[in-house]
């Protein structure tokens, strides 16, 4: 599958990576990384020009996370009031979800980018939450210029080992997002454990 995308970068330049980028993020099976730093390998050999690449990335990126948004804001919560009971998301599960995304979960749009499968997920999530859009603009597109700007680097910066680097960048960052999420789930489980306990202790005779 890597090779047509290649073969469209290479001979439509910006326009493919603008287009290809806004049907991956919005969850259409691109290989988004690899896309990235292939166009930052012709940013290096001059086939590209870094700025208008740099702006097709980002504006493509944007352009899709902003349609899983407005999709997850349009027929999410119709889906959830219509469904939601077999699935047992109720409007306060759905309202606990939108403050969750107020107070941390917006950070997911930025750097969910980094992660596959969870970037096609973020901003669905958020616009069926109904986190404000002011708050989805910052934190999304934020995050899709520092994942696309990041991996165009990587392109550029390698050169000719591009596709090597490609791949092992993308393992580390499932490493290392492996580790923060372990990380989290110990954290919260070691909070729950104490609130559990500060609780018995409340409700102990004195």
């Amino acid at each position: 599958m890597y090779e047509p995308i290649l073969h469209w970068i290479t001979h439509y330049g910006y326009l493919a990576i603008f287009l290809l980028l806004m049907l991956g993020i919005a969850g259409l099976p691109v290989p988004d990384e690899t896309l990235l730093t292939f166009s930052g390998y012709l940013i290096f050999k001059g086939r590209l020009h870094p700025a208008l690449a740099a702006l097709a990335a980002f504006l493509g990126s944007a352009c899709g996370i902003s349609f899983s948004y407005f999709l997850g804001r349009t027929f999410g919560i119709y889906l959830i009031h219509r469904f939601g009971r077999f699935l047992h998301l109720t409007d306060e599960r759905m309202n606990k979800a939108h403050e969750w995304f107020e107070r941390a979960g917006r950070w997911s749009l930025t750097f969910g980018y980094f992660i596959p499968g969870v970037r096609h997920l973020t901003a669905y999530i958020a616009g069926a939450s109904s986190l404000e859009l002011p708050v989805f603009a910052l934190f999304a597109y934020s995050g899709a210029l520092l994942w696309s700007s990041t991996f165009l680097s990587l392109g550029y910066f390698i050169g000719d080992g591009w596709s090597r680097a490609s791949e092992q960048a993308q393992h580390y960052t499932l490493a290392a997002c492996a580790v923060v999420g372990v990380a989290a789930i110990i954290y919260w489980i070691g909070r729950k454990a104490a609130e559990k306990w500060r609780g018995r202790n409340v409700g102990e005779p004195k």
